[in-house]
């Protein structure tokens, strides 16, 4: 037979992920209790030197600030027009820290940006870029900046009867168009982040489309909730990176059967990107509530797949 997780050094790490999926099947737990979540950026695929979407989003904005000259005096189409990556940064920075003050201002602009787009329009969008565009600093198509030993453990799992879901703080509808090809996840099974939506009548099949106010920001306390919401069912595994995953790996957590929780963390600048900020509430927690700490340094073989050419 095949090797499971071909690209997981032999560590805690496997070992963890194994020994949990053997105790769910040696319990034989039900099939529709085999719920596994994962975050997106940072977990799935790499979210430096700024998230996937965010690159996206920017792109949007400059192309608003070249047509209209005032808006080149505000943020966030300032920081887009002038490539001020470190305004965006501490933005996120701050995020994760519990200051939502700067997110609050680059959420007014994203909104904006793309209200009144169908729901097609923006997910054909959405889609071109991520097929197209390529890592700034990784020189990667973007597709190809996910984690090869994250989707190796995403199949390992569906062969064992879970069904997997992405639950992240990024757009659902940013991330449902390449969700099955990249990940093997249905677009149904994304949650995510939205905006308010309006049906349109056109006189024929009608259009979806996007308000310039938010609807759900999926992250921190949030991403269990939506997890309930969607499926009714508590996970048995979930995957996270950062402070903002806490309450969905703490959901995760029952003495009555078999759970999994694992903390990825960066720490392989040579590979991929190596920090901690962000996540210094989630890594001291993992100490104490027997979260499985991977390392990508010591735990990964393999951190990319083959280019996407």
């Amino acid at each position: 037979m095949t090797e499971p997780l071909p690209s997981w050094r032999e560590g805690d790490g496997k070992t963890a992920i194994l020994g949990f999926v053997g105790r769910v099947t040696a319990q034989d737990v039900p099939v529709e209790d085999r719920i596994a979540v994962f975050d997106n950026d940072g977990t799935l695929w790499c979210e430096k030197p700024m998230p996937i979407q965010l690159d996206f989003i920017l792109r949007r904005l400059v192309v608003m600030a070249e047509h209209d000259e005032d808006l080149r005096t505000r943020q966030p189409w300032q920081a887009a027009y002038t490539q001020d990556y470190g305004w965006l940064n501490d933005v996120i920075t701050r995020h994760y820290n519990g200051d939502d003050s700067g997110v609050r201002e680059l959420a007014a602009g994203v909104l904006t940006g793309f209200a009144d787009v169908t729901v097609e329009e923006f997910e054909a969008g959405a889609d071109q870029f991520l097929r197209t565009a390529r890592h700034p600093t990784l020189d990667r198509n973007y597709l190809a900046c996910s984690y090869a030993p994250m989707v190796e453990l995403l199949d390992y799992l569906a062969v064992n009867g879970f069904r997997n879901y992405i639950v992240s703080g990024g757009g659902r509808d940013f991330m449902r168009p390449i969700s099955h090809d990249v990940y093997g996840i249905p677009r149904q099974r994304v949650i995510g982040s939205g905006v308010s939506l309006a049906w349109q009548h056109d006189g024929s099949s009608g259009a979806i489309v996007r308000r310039a106010e938010a609807d759900v920001l999926d992250d921190g306390p949030e991403k269990p909730v939506q997890i309930w919401n969607r499926i009714g069912r508590r996970p048995l595994l979930a995957a996270g990176n950062s402070n903002g995953d806490i309450p969905m790996l703490q959901f995760a957590e029952a003495p009555d059967r078999p759970s999994l929780r694992l903390l990825l963390r960066h720490d392989d600048a040579a590979r991929e990107f190596d920090y901690v900020t962000g996540a210094e509430e989630a890594l001291e927690l993992a100490g104490t509530h027997d979260w499985t700490v991977v390392s990508i340094e010591n735990d990964w073989a393999t951190v990319f797949p083959p280019q996407l050419e």
